[in-house]
């Protein structure tokens, strides 16, 4: 037994000074994190499209989305005086971001700049380094500042619009899975977002924007009323359910109610002078 004592000794010592396993350390020597889960679910959580930002410090840093994104290292942050290669969200852009921007977008990146709504006229775009500006298509925002306000997206919306535009799906989710109403964004613009990814270029995304625009704006009356020729009593072009409100919001349907009480009263009156 007394011979033990030392081998032991030793063997501890021996032990404390070299690693368990090849695996728990880096190639520079540095151990890792304990915990392989934890280390799989960061990799994982890596987006496959490098993201940047320029930041103009405008908007509230407790609800500014690109730096929560930055944070989360999902994106990085650029300087001012920095340039970027791949597709930039920019206003001085003259084409939609579509699938036809797919490859620069997964070979050199997509970027945003943050900067708020109301403050766009003292932002610099034209002074950004960025080769090919792109426009986002008619949206609607679900973040809690422009909650329903169309165009006025955040940067977390924005950036997964152009990658859901562009078919990358899976990035798209990664983002807007970092903040509780991101499904709101996807519900409230679930319809557009699938017709703009099957749109192949800028052209075809305009085209569609407008065609939706128009459709929501001036909605088509039941054929029923469009064969019915105009009677005594009828609502005329005059009828203040007929015209545009002033608030710019779509054309009254004709009541049909209305229309058949009317009528039904035009029929009794005659029957009694008959009689």
């Amino acid at each position: 037994m007394g011979h033990n004592k030392p081998r032991r000794q030793r063997n501890h010592r021996s032990h404390r000074g070299q690693p368990s396993s090849s695996h728990d350390l880096y190639p520079d020597g540095t151990s890792l994190p304990s915990g392989s889960l934890a280390d799989e679910e960061s990799e994982q959580a890596s987006p496959k499209i490098q993201l940047a930002m320029w930041d103009f410090g405008q908007c509230d840093a407790k609800r500014c989305t690109g730096r929560k994104l930055a944070r989360f290292n999902l994106l990085k942050e650029l300087r001012m005086t920095a340039g970027f290669g791949g597709i930039v969200l920019s206003p001085v852009g003259t084409d939609c971001v579509s699938r036809e921007d797919y490859p620069l977008i997964k070979q050199r990146g997509l970027a945003v700049v943050d900067c708020s709504w109301a403050r766009l006229g003292d932002v610099p775009f034209v002074k950004l380094r960025c080769s090919a500006p792109r426009l986002l298509p008619w949206l609607v925002a679900a973040n809690p500042v422009n909650y329903g306000r169309p165009c006025e997206l955040s940067c977390v919306e924005a950036l997964s619009a152009a990658l859901l535009i562009c078919g990358e799906e899976e990035t798209a989710n990664l983002l807007l899975g970092k903040f509780k109403w991101g499904h709101a964004f996807l519900s409230l613009n679930k319809e557009l977002l699938k017709a703009y990814s099957q749109c192949k270029d800028s052209a075809e995304i305009i085209s569609v924007q407008n065609s939706w625009l128009s459709q929501q704006r001036s909605p088509q009356p039941s054929k029923a009323l469009q064969n019915e020729e105009p009677k005594d009593g009828a609502l005329s072009d005059e009828d203040p359910d007929s015209c545009d409100s002033d608030d710019g919001l779509p054309p009254l349907e004709r009541n049909l109610n209305r229309l058949n009480f009317q009528e039904s009263e035009e029929e009794s009156e005659s029957e009694d002078s008959e009689e």
